[in-house]
């Protein structure tokens, strides 16, 4: 019976403590997405989506798209936030997501998370042209080889 007693008690207890570190994760996690301007650009990319959707569906009424962004928006971010967050634990600790936390807190950090949507879009371009290079490269190659004519 103690034995039993014991065993519940250490299940409640283990249990109590995942969902405090859940917890405490998540809301690292969530400042650490929201200070690195991941949250920004997720945002961003939902209003992607619906325009996208807007456009497939142009004889839907302007009021649906206004009222269903409305009332996706208001807990996007929340449902993402649940549906990476194992993901960035099976990845980092909680430390980890601290340690970044202070890094986006610095001069260079918050320098860095302002200029990273500019930075990927230009890289972004800047790799579509390294793409065309190694498929030219390829092309030439083959063609070298008689693969090609």
């Amino acid at each position: 019976m103690k034995t039993t007693i014991l065993t519940v008690l250490l299940g409640l207890v283990t249990t109590f403590s995942f969902g405090q570190d859940t917890t405490s994760y998540r809301s690292s996690l969530k400042k650490m997405m929201q200070i690195s301007g991941s949250e920004t650009a997720y945002k961003g990319v939902l209003v992607q989506m619906i325009a996208m959707f807007k456009q497939q569906q142009s004889g839907v009424p302007e009021g649906f798209w206004d009222e269903f962004e409305a009332e996706v928006s208001k807990d996007a971010f929340n449902k993402l936030i649940n549906m990476v967050l194992p993901i960035y634990q099976k990845h980092l600790t909680e430390a980890d997501l601290l340690a970044v936390i202070a890094f986006y807190e610095s001069p260079a950090g918050r320098k860095f998370a302002e200029k990273t949507p500019l930075i990927s879009q230009e890289s972004m371009i800047a790799g579509q042209e390294w793409g065309k290079l190694i498929g030219q490269q390829v092309v030439d190659k083959m063609k070298d080889k008689g693969y090609l004519h």
